[in-house]
């Protein structure tokens, strides 16, 4: 079977990815990350990684969507 993923944040650094996760997982909903090494780019994580990009399913998408926009976790804009 094959899940459509859908993008539902961008941070960055993997720690900032780990709480969303968690945060997400205790709620049912799996995540993967995809992200990209960067070399010499602004800002620079500790661990290495640019900008990550967290996947939820398209069926999840909505609603972790809604939990993080409703959560202390969302991003001030």
């Amino acid at each position: 079977m094959d899940v459509k993923l859908r993008e539902v944040r961008r941070v960055w650094g993997l720690s900032e990815a780990e709480v969303i996760k968690s945060f997400l997982a205790s709620h049912g909903i799996t995540c993967i990350f995809r992200g990209e090494m960067v070399q010499a780019v602004y800002p620079i994580t500790v661990d290495g990684l640019g900008e990550i990009k967290i996947m939820v399913s398209e069926s999840d998408y909505e609603l972790a969507r809604d939990l993080l926009e409703n959560s202390s976790l969302s991003q001030e804009e």
